[in-house]
């Protein structure tokens, strides 16, 4: 039977339900602060549908959208957990995000710079493999 949306759920329960391991659960309250399931008595943790939406929306910073621990810190610090929030809520919704990430300033000439670079090095490697594969004869 399956538990009303607004129902406290066992770290087993959420677990199951973010399709994650428990330890990941509890290591990810030590890292973000802002994820406080309620406790009874012996310590046993329950986790409320804000909880739950907090921790969906630490999972999509971290797996999909490909972010750091110390990223998502920083996210937690400059945006608030409400915005952590209402990605995970979205995400439980069903709904796609239209913002895959945090926009980036990038340094054109850099950019440049690591194109021409790699492109060096793409040439470099096709002759080291005519040489190793098609050696001209002596």
């Amino acid at each position: 039977m399956k538990k009303a949306r607004d129902a406290f759920r066992t770290i087993s329960e959420a677990a199951e339900e973010l399709c994650l391991p428990q330890h990941v659960l509890r290591h990810w309250e030590d890292s973000f602060g802002a994820i406080r399931p309620m406790r009874r008595a012996g310590g046993r943790r329950y986790y409320r549908l804000q909880d739950i939406e907090l921790l969906n929306g630490v999972k999509v910073l971290l797996h999909e959208q490909g972010f750091t621990t110390k990223g998502v810190q920083k996210i937690f610090s400059e945006r608030g957990p409400s915005y952590v929030s209402e990605l995970g809520r979205t995400a439980l919704a069903g709904e796609v995000e239209q913002q895959k990430s945090v926009p980036v300033e990038v340094d054109r000439q850099q950019l440049e710079e690591l194109l021409a670079r790699a492109h060096s090095l793409k040439t470099s490697l096709h002759q080291l493999r005519e040489t190793l594969f098609h050696p001209t004869p002596n």
